[in-house]
């Protein structure tokens, strides 16, 4: 079986501090031995409307600003930090990515050049930003399913099926929830996303906003081939984001149990393992007795 990757999604949990995003990476990279790890890119005046941005955050405990505008544009990095925490991606050995909000961000994001781009559940039947990335990027398009019935996912991969970017799109199981109850996980949709689109797109992936990591194997074996999990220093710190997300000794648990899972999905290469012929010879030669 296949390696399954590891996505841990900074997010905004940096609370707009390059210096804790970079802390972040390293420990991601290093600690936790994820692949990748994922940002947010916004442009908050063309995501949200005037009176969206200029309305309080709805939970002022969480909010960075006066207004939820002003929250949104405190947590966010500017293409010229973006590009600084590539670099520092690159000097950690882990993988770089952002989460694209809308049409400029997409456009902005592309000139990065990075191995994938994700669209958020949120975004997911923008078909102009869609059409950035099937177009004006060239690398693999991530999206996510959350909030999402059937018809609209049909709807979203004939999208990309005519923009010839099928063989590039990963298409993401997901429960939009912060956190989600084991009983919305609904971890059989993988299996059902495979069946219908597996052969359709290039891989099949999961997200999860639960809490522990015992989802993330069971996702794995029903072949979920990408893992992205929510990440952060401290789950209690301000934030909406951080009650949902792995602190770094439940990522790095994350990423060691999942990849000890691919190596057990095997079938036996033999009937007998050179591991058991030294039991076999041991216990067994002596036991076998012929039927009279």
């Amino acid at each position: 079986m296949d390696q399954v990757k590891v996505i841990a999604e900074i997010g905004c949990n940096h609370k707009g501090d390059m210096n804790i995003a970079k802390e972040m990476i390293f420990i991601a990279s290093t600690v936790c031995k994820a692949d990748y790890v994922k940002f947010q890119k916004r442009c908050n005046k063309e995501l949200l409307s005037p009176e969206e941005y200029n309305a309080p955050h709805p939970v002022p405990a969480n909010s960075f600003g006066d207004t939820y505008g002003e929250h949104r544009e405190f947590l966010e990095f500017n293409v010229d930090q973006h590009h600084q925490l590539q670099q520092w991606c690159k000097e950690a050995g882990i993988g770089y990515s952002t989460s694209v909000w809308d049409v400029t961000s997409a456009k902005e994001m592309a000139s990065l050049k990075p191995e994938f781009l994700k669209v958020p559940s949120a975004c997911n039947l923008n078909f102009e930003l869609l059409q950035v990335l099937t177009d004006e990027y060239k690398g693999d398009i991530h999206i996510s399913t959350g909030m999402t019935t059937k018809d609209e996912i049909e709807k979203i991969v004939q999208f990309v099926e005519s923009r010839k970017a099928a063989n590039r799109t990963v298409l993401y199981s997901c429960t939009s929830g912060y956190p989600v109850p084991f009983e919305d996980i609904c971890l059989l949709e993988i299996t059902w996303m495979n069946e219908k689109y597996a052969k359709r797109v290039k891989s099949i992936a999961f997200s999860g906003h639960h809490l522990g990591i015992a989802a993330d194997v069971a996702a794995l074996t029903l072949g979920a081939k990408w893992i992205e999990r929510h990440f952060t220093l401290d789950r209690t710190w301000k934030g909406t984001d951080h009650a949902a997300s792995l602190e770094p000794t439940g990522l790095r648990k994350l990423c060691r149990d999942v990849r000890n899972v691919s190596k057990a999905l095997t079938y036996k290469k033999q009937d007998i393992l050179s591991i058991e012929q030294v039991q076999r010879d041991k216990l067994k030669a002596n036991s076998i007795k012929p039927i009279a």
